[in-house]
């Protein structure tokens, strides 16, 4: 009897240890509800309602932002869209093209060119950037996105920006050489571009009146006053009012 008893109590005091092992094997909770393992969080984050519930919101938010023209939400709101979806070029663009709406050109510039290094082909992005280079007056960088467009898309628009510029960049033999081609095209009547007047209004004219304003300007930067003269008094044929080609004419007096 006294054997069993024994055994009995052996049997007790190593169940006892085992428990006393496991317990201090558990850390204490100071504040269990405010803990979450390991496990849960990352269901948490994978969860695909979370992430298209938080998505969804991200979009009714910039919608909202940008009825209310506030570019700051609006922005900040496209870069948790962005985080949420790296791959997502159309959400990269439309950051870049915040950005030259509102004027912030080096940004719309560097947001650009990370997309262009992804697809050095993409038509939007390519016009952008060379927008944005021209908005900061770097007309050099502004071209050769202009070119890089053109190659691929043969745009008499593109080619009309590219006369320009190269004006700008004293280039007059290549920008006549594109004013002409542009000139012997029969868009030349069709295509409007805008301008301002003195008064600070918006006026359209036919590419063809700008045309031949800048074939003017090319020639009189040259020197070449009485074809400067002959190309002013042609765009003001076509369009009397172009107040441009009337400031020009005057100057050679």
């Amino acid at each position: 009897m006294k054997n069993v008893i024994l055994v009995c109590v052996f049997i007790l005091l190593a169940v006892s240890a085992t428990l006393g092992q496991k317990s201090k094997t558990i850390p204490k909770q100071t504040n269990p509800t405010q803990q979450t393992t390991p496990t849960e969080e990352i269901e948490t984050k994978t969860d695909p309602n979370f992430t298209n519930n938080l998505r969804e919101h991200y979009e009714k938010k910039r919608v909202v932002a940008s009825r209310w023209n506030d570019f700051d939400v609006a922005k900040d709101v496209l870069y948790d869209l962005i985080i949420e979806d790296p791959g997502n070029d159309s959400l990269i663009f439309q950051l870049a093209y915040l950005y030259y709406e509102n004027q912030k050109y080096p940004s719309s510039i560097l947001v650009g060119q990370d997309l262009l290094k992804r697809n050095p082909k993409n038509i939007q992005v390519l016009e952008l950037v060379g927008m944005s280079f021209e908005g900061l007056s770097i007309y050099d960088r502004a071209l050769q996105n202009y070119e890089s467009l053109f190659l691929l898309t043969n745009n008499n628009s593109t080619l009309y920006k590219m006369a320009f510029i190269q004006y700008e960049l004293k280039r007059y033999q290549e920008s006549l050489t594109n004013i002409d081609i542009l000139l012997s095209k029969p868009e030349a009547e069709t295509l409007k571009v805008v301008f301002n007047s003195t008064e600070n209004k918006q006026k359209e004219y036919t590419a063809k009146v700008a045309l031949l304003n800048l074939k003017g300007m090319v020639y009189k930067d040259q020197g070449d006053k009485i074809n400067a003269k002959k190309y002013f008094e042609e765009s003001l044929k076509l369009a009397p009012d172009f107040q441009f080609a009337k400031q020009n004419l005057d100057g050679l007096k």
